[in-house]
């Protein structure tokens, strides 16, 4: 008998330990359910799970030049998520290389600004997608040419305005390479002109195939130059009352770095390299004429300069975004204009190049001194 009761005890015991775990578990259940309502019904807020901690965010600065103040309290500034975004912006691919290098940051960044979809034109696509591994999605014509844009010119600085654009359907046009309209997503442009592997690959290799011309040792700092010509030998100085980077600039340029660094090895890449060979001074031994100077297929030149330590710049947009990409120090022409030229109307240095920049003052002498028609730059 006291072995029967014993068993009837405990299989009554069993059963209420079955009945209070499945109590548990429903009120668990409904106090997750509450939980959850409170926490996510509007998205998750940090600040019930961390009630006595601070929350931080990410500081970021929009760049602005005087007489255009930027309100920083607003939340505009904030980069959005994409599923945030609405309406349909593009940029007209105007220009050569460095041209729509920077029309496709400068979409970006506005878009963003503004919480817009951006989307590029199929030229551009066809112009960048070859070299960078660029992520905004391709506008089909067919939808461009059935969008009620309206067309907004922009001018080559960041402004009040283009921060508060509420247009859906907008046309962005102009030459826009200000750095201060990126610089806030400096990583994030630098992500999108990331060069494809093979391009980055065959500038590393020729790249260490150099040598210092004394040791034969492989050098440790590689400095891209960049000498704009072609076109530009007549433009500025009958256009623009301005000049390109001599030989003088160039030399000026190669010794700031060599007072700076140790055996430096400069890498000169050129739209005009018979010129270049025939007029920098190769003495030291320490000048490598790499470029191809091909400027239908400008990639090689462009690896090659963003696979270098620092830059020397003279004038354009191809050799800003060497610059800017390629990180390090840089020297650049400066004040290469008359001081009446129109070109300061659409140009501002202050906007053109990063204020840790090195700017070396151009030679004007001959555009004071000559008639324009008998203009020759040396």
């Amino acid at each position: 008998m006291p072995l029967f009761r014993n068993s009837a005890m405990w299989t009554l015991s069993r059963h209420h330990l079955c009945l209070t775990f499945l109590l548990i578990c429903v009120f668990s259940t409904i106090l997750f359910l509450h939980i959850y309502q409170d926490i996510f019904h509007n998205g998750l807020d940090l600040s019930v799970l961390f009630a006595d901690q601070p929350l931080l965010t990410a500081p970021v600065a929009i760049f602005c030049l005087s007489g255009t103040p930027m309100n920083l309290s607003t939340s505009s500034f904030c980069p959005k998520h994409p599923a945030s975004l609405s309406g349909t912006w593009t940029i007209s691919p105007d220009g050569r290389f460095g041209n729509q290098m920077g029309q496709y940051a400068t979409l970006l960044a506005l878009a963003q600004l503004n919480s817009r979809q951006a989307f590029i034109q199929p030229a551009m696509h066809a112009a960048l997608a070859p070299v960078f591994r660029i992520t905004l999605p391709v506008l089909a014509p067919e939808v461009d040419s059935r969008t009620p844009w309206r067309e907004l010119l922009l001018h080559d600085w960041m402004s009040e305005e283009y921060a508060h654009l509420e247009d859906p359907f907008l046309k962005l046009t102009g030459f826009p390479c200000s750095w201060t309209f990126f610089h806030h997503l400096r990583e994030q442009i630098r992500s999108e002109f990331t060069l494809h592997d093979h391009l980055q690959v065959k500038a590393q290799s020729f790249l260490r195939q150099l040598r210092l011309p004394r040791t034969g040792d492989l050098p440790r700092t590689f400095v891209g130059v960049h000498v704009r010509r072609g076109d530009y030998l007549k433009v500025m100085p009958q256009r623009w009352k301005g000049v390109v980077g001599n030989s003088a600039y160039l030399q000026q340029a190669m010794d700031w770095f060599r007072a700076r660094h140790e055996t430096p090895i400069f890498v000169v890449t050129s739209n005009g390299m018979e010129w270049c060979r025939e007029n920098i001074n190769t003495s030291q031994g320490d000048v490598i004429f790499a470029g191809d100077g091909q400027e239908g297929s400008p990639e090689n030149d462009f690896a090659l300069l963003t696979q270098c330590n620092h830059t020397i710049m003279t004038i354009g947009t191809f050799g800003f975004w060497a610059a800017y990409l390629a990180g390090g120090d840089t020297v650049y022409l400066a004040n290469f204009t008359l001081p009446n030229s129109s070109f300061l109307k659409i140009f501002k240095p202050e906007a053109a190049f990063l204020p840790e920049w090195v700017g070396i003052n151009a030679d004007l002498s001959p555009l004071q001194k000559l008639p324009w028609g008998f203009f020759r730059i040396g």
